[in-house]
């Protein structure tokens, strides 16, 4: 069975929103992104990122984090688009069934990116099984914030495991269990 696995910048101000403009990554910190995207074989994505991702990667190459990004499947969550393209697929209006159906199906892990009005879904479903925060070392001060319009009140968090990375950034791992 599949473990699906959120991956997601933070700030030390708990800002996730446009990370493209503010998140210190050096190469460190891109190595270990594709080691991440290497056991996974599909990505879940909500509209937006969808969005953002496409239309800055999407023709992109050269890259071997974007070149795996490229060519991976794509599972898309989305009340407003009715097509998708760059290999990826819709998510019929049961989310929550259809993913409990990519989570059972073999294959390595499924990875999401970024923390969104999805993830009140995917919470309140119990379908997230590892929640990875990179804490970048800045104070970005206004934008989207972590868990942003998502009930996390039956959420309880087991940290995992720390890593730290030269550039002072730290990659939390946490564990979610869920309270009944």
């Amino acid at each position: 069975m599949r473990k699906l696995v959120e991956s997601t910048l933070v700030s030390l101000d708990g800002v996730i929103g446009s990370p493209d403009r503010w998140s210190p990554f050096d190469n460190e910190a891109r190595k270990l992104a594709l080691e991440t995207l290497d056991r996974s074989d599909a990505l879940l994505l909500g509209r937006v990122t969808y969005e953002f991702f496409r239309a800055n990667w999407g023709a992109a190459t050269g890259d071997p984090y974007i070149d795996r990004i490229n060519t991976m499947p794509k599972y898309v969550a989305s009340r407003s688009l009715t097509e998708t393209n760059w290999n990826a697929t819709l998510l019929g209006s049961d989310i929550v069934r259809e993913i409990e159906r990519l989570k059972a199906q073999p294959g390595k892990d499924l990875i999401k990116y970024g923390t969104s009005r999805l993830d009140d879904t995917l919470l309140r479903a119990h379908l997230v099984d590892e929640l990875r925060l990179w804490v970048m070392p800045v104070v970005v001060g206004s934008g989207q914030r972590l868990f942003e319009d998502v009930d996390t009140s039956s959420l309880k968090l087991e940290l995992a495991a720390v890593r730290r990375l030269a550039d002072a950034s730290a990659i939390l791992t946490y564990m979610p269990s869920y309270a009944t």
